[in-house]
């Protein structure tokens, strides 16, 4: 059986011992009428390069063009987009498929891992800053002026809308999945969709029949039942027939929810000395104590209820891409990735999705050995002053975004002739309107004119690093 070209580490495993193989990862190639070929070893892109039959089209994800051949005139197979969404993070890998013989001449499908991406996203930021939008509205609205009576809350909102923190979600992996179909030839996208059981999680137990209809409050109240779990005294210091308070484990200034499980009852002095403490904090002379009260803090489940808002939505809106879409379980993909032997990460997860027959000899046998990571950064604010820290205009901002050419976010290469920088470096800037833009390095930040500037990609909204993939073993063969 023949390997790869460039030897890139996609020998085909037939036992259930996988070991991890990994592989360089491909380039993207676009032919010279700008359509997406298949993908290529980094070897290959630079040999063309280096005999002038192709261009640098993009530099993240890093793609080349040729210049003397066409769609019509290539050979392409295709490849699949497989997505592992996540509410922080969303894994997406290309692979392609092939059939080969095993050693006992049966007919296996092979997949290999071709380009990985790791998607963070900012829903968290979005959020925060609109809860401090609407603190400073308040602040405007109600500082030195009479009450007024709060606007009602009965607007009709259109139909599919979801929160601006939930769509960012949905928005940003189909706007990667419509770019990776621009630069790779993708004939289908599967995904994971799962729905997450919020309410078995809060009670910690799988539930049946009417224990559904029961909650943790059914026929009471927060603070009768409170009293019952906490025998009527103080959680901190055990003092009992005295007022108690209603305390949060995790304040409601740091994130903190109402859910019972983040309730506690605390003692007047105890509920002062805490004030916006984490417990963990007001606690970390007391280990015992603060174990004993953490037991009875349920899994977050901000995060599930994200999936569970959007997990509809994104395969709606995948379907505008004009691929055809194949929906997988959680629970197919995690047998995926156990019978294979590897560890999990949003990209490994996302390379696992879909459908593979491991008792007939059906393997992964190729992960890209480096995952690129795209960070969502946004395009700026609206915000026309910045704020300090206790929400008071501190100064104006430029109502312009573009100075000198430049905006911040783009990536530049910067020549600095003399001094104790000198030398060429390779960023994100971020612009200021008097022509002197810092510029972010391995080593630091760094104060550069525009006349020492060089743009090489327009931002985007996403701020680009890579990894190296983490497999449980080392590859047999790399390349």
């Amino acid at each position: 059986m023949e390997t790869a070209e460039n030897g890139s580490g996609d020998v085909p495993t037939h036992d259930h011992a996988y070991a991890g193989g990994i592989g360089a990862s491909r380039v993207f190639v676009l032919s010279k009428d700008g359509q997406p070929l298949m993908p290529c070893h980094p070897a290959r892109a630079r040999e063309l390069l280096g005999k002038g039959r192709a261009v640098v089209a993009r530099q993240v994800p890093f793609t080349i063009r040729l210049k003397d051949r066409t769609l019509a005139e290539s050979e392409v197979d295709g490849v699949r987009l497989r997505i592992d969404p996540g509410s922080k993070g969303t894994g997406l890998a290309l692979t392609d498929e092939k059939k080969e013989a095993d050693e006992h001449g049966a007919t296996v499908t092979v997949r290999r891992g071709l380009i990985a991406v790791e998607l963070q996203h900012r829903g968290d930021q979005i959020r925060m800053c609109m809860q401090q939008r609407a603190g400073y509205r308040h602040r405007r609205r109600s500082a030195n002026c009479r009450y007024r009576a709060p606007r009602s809350d009965n607007r009709a909102r259109p139909e599919g809308w979801l929160p601006p923190s939930l769509r960012h979600r949905v928005d940003t992996t189909v706007s990667l999945a419509r770019r990776m179909c621009r630069y790779a030839p993708i004939t289908e996208i599967h995904i994971e969709r799962v729905a997450f059981d919020t309410h078995a999680m809060t009670a910690g137990s799988p539930l049946a029949g009417t224990e559904y209809q029961q909650g943790t409050l059914a026929g009471t109240e927060a603070r009768a039942y409170l009293h019952a779990k906490w025998n009527r005294a103080c959680a901190y210091c055990d003092a009992a027939g005295v007022p108690l308070n209603i305390d949060h484990l995790r304040p409601r200034s740091r994130g903190g929810s109402d859910r019972v499980s983040n309730l506690v009852l605390a003692c007047v002095p105890c509920n002062q000395a805490k004030g916006s403490t984490p417990v963990d904090v007001f606690l970390a002379h007391r280990p015992d104590r603060l174990a004993e009260i953490l037991q009875q803090v349920k899994t977050p489940l901000h995060d599930a209820a994200a999936m569970n808002a959007t997990h509809w939505r994104l395969t709606e809106a995948l379907e505008s891409l004009g691929r055809p879409i194949l929906a997988w379980s959680g629970g197919r993909t995690k047998w995926n990735r156990t019978a294979m032997g590897l560890d999990k990460t949003h990209t490994v997860d996302a390379l696992c999705v879909g459908g593979l027959d491991h008792e007939d000899g059906d393997a992964i046998v190729r992960l890209p050995e480096q995952v690129l990571i795209a960070k969502a950064t946004g395009r700026g604010s609206y915000a026309r002053t910045t704020p300090d820290r206790f929400g008071f205009p501190r100064l104006r901002r430029a109502r312009a975004k573009q100075h000198f050419g430049y905006v911040t976010g783009d990536l530049v290469r910067a020549t600095i002739p003399t001094g104790k920088w000198a030398g060429t470096w390779t960023g994100r800037i971020s612009v200021r309107a008097r022509g002197q833009h810092s510029l972010a390095t391995p080593r630091g930040r760094i104060n550069v004119s525009h006349w020492n500037l060089r743009l090489v990609q327009r931002g985007d909204g996403y701020g680009y690093a890579t990894r190296r993939e983490l497999v449980q073993s080392p590859s047999r063969k790399t390349g």
